[in-house]
């Protein structure tokens, strides 16, 4: 085992796998990471077989090292991050060797950043998950001071390589598919809806997101609505007509109307917004929703294929002497003496 400390940490910062599904009906939402995406993008780059447990870092990081050489990458949201002074890019694999302090900034763009390591993170796991699922009382916030236990890495000296994150950060179009309370607004609040420019609120966290905008609120027919099922993605139209949508750790069960569902493919727009984002909803059909979807297995699929070699500018190695740079050279006249 490799052991990561935490010499200094944000608040926000969690444990993150790809969580629990299958508990709904228990009264448990799946979890995991707010941005699925960016655990398969870390997979694909650090070559493991499935997404493993991470650091999800709400914003901001902190310092980090590690007592065996281990290969690291940070994908989801934008993050000034360095290694001994070095830059580390973003969706890049670097190898963070002992005695050398992973320093990890606050976030450029996107709301949340996920620290993956080559063997993952080890640690308490119930119901086949090792995520922090705060509402449900399962996990908690890391503090510095804190020692976490890594997989080792079994390949630390593999070739650096390198990924274009899908473009998810800065807000966006979401699309939404209808869902079984949709008929409860009229076509003018339909149409008024999908015509109107929202923001990401400062409310904002796991749950969901409330989204700002200007105008009258979205009125539904309710009926004494009944409380109902509710999933990640739902667009919960609250009693004061305002749009809140669901992340990973919303709660199951809910009694405001929902307007529709955001599909899976747009759940990381949304997690990555920051404040006061413009989002926009795109209205699409159960049909089309259907064809838009993508099994994850098959978006780290491809993701693989699009993983490539890092190639470094030298004006930005700055310990480029220590490079054997000459090995290998040849006069130019060899084929001619044969």
């Amino acid at each position: 085992m490799t052991r990561l400390t935490l010499h200094e940490v944000a608040p926000g910062v969690t444990v993150q796998d790809m969580g629990r599904p299958g508990w709904g009906a228990k009264g448990l939402a799946r979890g995991g990471a707010a941005d699925r995406l960016a655990l398969l993008e870390a997979a694909a780059l650090l070559g493991q077989r499935a997404p493993c447990a991470a650091l999800e870092l709400a914003g901001a990081g902190g310092r980090f090292t590690v007592d065996a050489p281990t290969r690291f990458c940070i994908t989801g949201a934008r993050m000034k991050a360095t290694v001994e002074g070095r830059p580390v890019g973003h969706c890049e694999t670097v190898l963070l060797a002992p005695g050398e302090v992973l320093r990890v900034g606050g976030a450029e763009a996107g709301s949340y950043g996920y620290l993956s390591c080559a063997g993952g993170v080890f640690g308490d796991e119930w119901l086949g998950s090792r995520s922090a699922h705060l509402l449900a009382g399962i996990g908690k916030f890391l503090e510095s001071g804190a020692e976490l236990a890594l997989g080792d890495d079994p390949e630390p000296e593999a070739r650096a390589l390198v990924l274009e994150p899908v473009d998810r950060l800065g807000g966006g179009v979401l699309r939404v598919m209808p869902g079984p309370q949709t008929e409860l607004f009229s076509d003018a609040v339909r149409v008024r809806f999908f015509g109107t420019e929202f923001q990401r609120a400062p409310q904002a966290n796991r749950q969901g997101v409330k989204l700002d905008f200007e105008g009258a609120p979205f009125e539904s027919d309710t009926g004494g609505l009944a409380s109902d099922f509710i999933e990640t993605g739902d667009i919960q139209m609250t009693g004061d007509g305002r749009p809140y949508v669901l992340l990973a750790e919303s709660q199951t069960v809910g009694g405001y109307p929902r307007i529709g569902t955001v599909i899976a493919a747009d759940l990381p727009r949304l997690a990555q917004a920051q404040v006061g984002d413009v989002l926009r909803f795109q209205s699409v059909t159960l049909e089309e929703a259907d064809a838009l979807w993508e099994a994850e297995a098959d978006v780290l699929a491809r993701l693989r294929k699009a993983v490539a070699p890092r190639v470094r500018d030298p004006r930005d190695i700055p310990d480029l002497l220590r490079y054997q740079l000459v090995s290998g050279a040849i006069k130019g006249d060899e084929l001619e003496r044969e």
